[in-house]
């Protein structure tokens, strides 16, 4: 029994909600709304097995373990934006399910890098899917030693050019997918996302990846979910900025931004640390669950 959140016109629930159970011949729970609270009692309700949502639900879900009973789950797949290693975590303590992660693009039609159970290591995004294959390339297209960062490419059964609309010269270079995601790929093939290309931070020379300095404040207690851009400076060409959301019970004040800020440098270096901190009551994003990082650059 196949659930999640995804509307089928977008490929994610395309796929997890109508084809897969199609293919299968499972049966597929089309909830016209699906926002986390609703989602983990529908869960309850049609004994649903495969999952299929954004990391932030997930986020919410784990929260709500003790309220619904979600043991009719077996697999749980993320997908939509990257999935941060403390949701991860969070979701494996409250559910005992391995999240599998997963990237897919509407030009591919579906996910295309990810990892089976077995071959899950947190915080990476996995290896091809077979009949996939994958590289990471510089801005000439030549691949790049493995631990470097660059552009992901990928080739496979699926792909398309966009038509009549400038993307399409850009889209497909040499004949690869060129998704506009940065990776690393490590020495045993797996590859871990990075940022959107236009994502990266430069500050003062030094390349951040916005999604590095949110999981690394998700780990805070006080913080129920965060964006991270870069916001210009005149010092440093950019620097970086959180948004954040607050758990209740925890002030949006000096102190906390004081503490936030000391907790990133102690969790991943202390020239990622976000210079400027913003509280939010809500993040912008789509339908999906997945976070509008444009909007929060069009509040800098």
């Amino acid at each position: 029994i196949f659930i999640g959140s995804p509307p089928l016109a977008f490929t994610f629930g395309l796929g997890g909600l109508a084809l897969f159970p199609f293919r299968v011949g499972a049966t597929g729970v089309l909830l016209e709304k699906a926002p986390p609270e609703e989602l983990a009692a529908a869960i309850a309700r049609h004994r649903a097995t495969i999952c299929f949502t954004a990391p932030t639900a997930y986020r919410v879900m784990a929260g709500l373990a003790a309220q619904h009973d979600l043991s009719s789950l077996r697999k749980c797949v993320s997908a939509g934006e990257a999935l941060p290693k403390p949701v991860f975590e969070a979701w494996q303590d409250a559910t005992g399910l391995r999240l599998m992660d997963g990237i897919g693009a509407t030009e591919m039609l579906h996910i295309f890098i990810a990892a089976r159970e077995e071959q899950i290591r947190p915080g990476a995004t996995g290896l091809p899917v077979p009949g996939y294959v994958a590289k990471v390339v510089d801005e000439h297209g030549a691949e790049v030693p493995r631990g470097t960062p660059g552009r992901l490419a990928v080739q496979g059964p699926t792909g398309c050019r966009y038509l009549a609309d400038p993307r399409q010269a850009n889209y497909v270079q040499h004949g690869w997918n060129i998704t506009g995601d940065t990776f690393v790929q490590d020495a045993d093939g797996y590859f871990w996302y990075q940022a959107r290309n236009d994502d990266m931070i430069i500050s003062a020379g030094y390349n951040i990846a916005g999604p590095e300095v949110e999981s690394a404040l998700l780990t805070h207690p006080a913080v129920k979910e965060c964006g991270v851009v870069g916001a210009p400076d005149g010092e440093r060409g950019m620097v970086v900025r959180a948004y954040v959301v607050l758990h209740p019970g925890h002030a949006p004040d000096g102190a906390v931004r004081e503490a936030l800020q000391a907790h990133v440098k102690r969790e991943i270096a202390p020239y990622k640390y976000p210079r400027s901190i913003v509280f939010l009551d809500a993040l912008p994003r789509t339908e999906t669950g997945k976070l509008q990082r444009f909007r929060l650059r069009d509040l800098t």
